[in-house]
């Protein structure tokens, strides 16, 4: 098991976050202090990092369940027909889903892929597909836009890509076994 650790830098978040690999799949288990509000999320992801799972709850009571299985995600239990194009999630308040795509594209340097997550509102827990954009710049550096808004940042990973450094949103405190 591995522990990864970052601090929201506009919100003074801070997540803690375990992550256990072991055979087809992956697990994380993270605790996300907010401040006012702490959500805790699982989640499940086959060893090419694509989606299977995700549980989030909230310590106000607001819960969601995430699920794909061969493109076909539920969330709730009911068909999410609009997601059908997303292979991955991407929890607005945490850099870690940055990983998924990261991981799974396994980009060459100066190569782009264009996305759509399912992305979750770490409010709201609405659900909504996302178009984004990942390029390759170096080993260690990677462009994420989203493709419906101007939005866009330089990121830079570790050697097994999880954010070190989300310049204005995250900053990764430690890691370590």
């Amino acid at each position: 098991m591995t522990t990864y650790r970052w601090r929201g830098l506009g919100s003074g978040s801070v997540e803690h976050l375990d992550l256990d690999v072991r055979g087809d799949r992956v697990r994380a288990r993270s605790v996300v202090d907010l401040g006012p509000v702490r959500v805790e999320y699982a989640m499940e992801l086959d060893t090419a990092w694509a989606f299977r799972a995700l549980r989030l709850r909230s310590s106000t009571g607001r819960q969601l369940d995430l699920s794909r299985d061969e493109g076909s995600w539920r969330l709730d239990g009911a068909a999410r027909p609009d997601l059908v194009e997303a292979v991955d999630v991407d929890l607005s308040f945490t850099p870690f889903t940055n990983t998924l795509p990261i991981r799974r594209l396994d980009l060459a340097v100066e190569a782009a892929a264009d996305i759509v997550t399912a992305y979750v509102d770490g409010e709201t827990f609405e659900v909504a597909p996302d178009p984004q954009r990942y390029t390759r710049l170096a080993a260690d550096r990677y462009v994420y836009e989203s493709r419906d808004t101007d939005f866009h940042r330089e990121l830079t990973v570790d050697a097994d890509g999880f954010v070190v450094d989300y310049p204005g949103l995250f900053v990764r405190m430690d890691a370590g076994a």
